[in-house]
């Protein structure tokens, strides 16, 4: 016959697996990735000793002003991420917590999703290319494009990397600067009929186009409520769904004519 436990030594006892629990809990790896802003980069000039964009078989304008794109960055995809750990970025703003596989939608291990991160920019760079000479007419005009930007991946630079080609052959159509001599920043990926899509992160890339001088942030129009509930003071957001749309509100806000559209 076992011998009858007293309460305390009940408590006691049942607290055990449920402190062991707790303790696993706090301590064990979460499906998450801890994000803050990252670096920008100017598509109209150089990025680690490159040039971005590179332009043949056509006369390219020297531009003034800047078109940055945003990254953010976050922790490696074998990065253990703890409970306290997610707690504490949580209530900060300087930081977010991610679902791991929105970070890294390519699962594997670190070289498949640098692998898989190579591939989405390469094909972000190929349709932006699409996009900016569509855009201008001069699809078969036998104008070549080479795009490098070292150590990034994804495909969220698409909409800068298009404004910079535009910008580079075309400015605003009348000899201007799409730029107006500002900063402007933004993200957004694009494909080859000028269509801007959706990404992650942008109140963090709001912060790191702050940070780096911009004035100006071009967001995906959807995500709008998300860019303006932690937007950095002294930083106009414009929302666009196509590459014309954001042609049209550079100009717009270059020249003081016609209505910039906002959140």
């Amino acid at each position: 016959m076992l011998p009858r436990l007293t309460r305390p030594q009940a408590l006691a006892v049942c607290a055990a697996p449920v402190a062991a629990l707790l303790a696993t809990a706090v301590l064990a790896p979460l499906p998450f990735s801890v994000a803050q802003p990252g670096m920008t980069a100017d598509v109209l000039g150089e990025n680690k000793g490159q040039q971005v964009i590179t332009i043949s078989g056509a006369p390219v304008r020297k531009t003034t002003g800047e078109l940055r794109m945003t990254t953010i960055e976050a922790t490696s995809p074998d990065t253990r991420v703890s409970l306290p750990q997610v707690i504490d970025s949580w209530f900060r703003t300087d930081e977010a917590v991610m679902p791991r596989d929105a970070v890294y939608p390519g699962g594997g291990d670190v070289r498949e999703i640098e692998q898989f991160n190579r591939k989405q920019m390469k094909e972000s760079q190929d349709e932006a290319t699409r996009a900016a000479l569509r855009y201008l007419g001069r699809e078969n005009q036998g104008v070549d494009v080479t795009l490098k930007l070292a150590d990034v991946g994804g495909p969220s630079a698409g909409l800068l990397f298009s404004l910079g080609i535009v910008d580079k052959l075309d400015g605003d159509g009348s000899g201007g600067d799409l730029t107006g001599g500002r900063v402007v920043a933004g993200t957004g990926t694009i494909d080859a009929e000028g269509r801007v899509g959706a990404v992650g992160g942008v109140p963090l890339k709001t912060q790191a186009a702050k940070r780096d001088g911009a004035t100006v942030f071009l967001v995906p129009r959807d995500e709008c409520a998300e860019a303006k509930a932690e937007l950095p003071g002294g930083l106009r957001l414009v929302p666009v769904t196509t590459l014309r749309g954001a042609v049209d509100a550079l100009v717009a806000l270059e020249k003081g004519t016609g209505k910039v559209p906002s959140c």
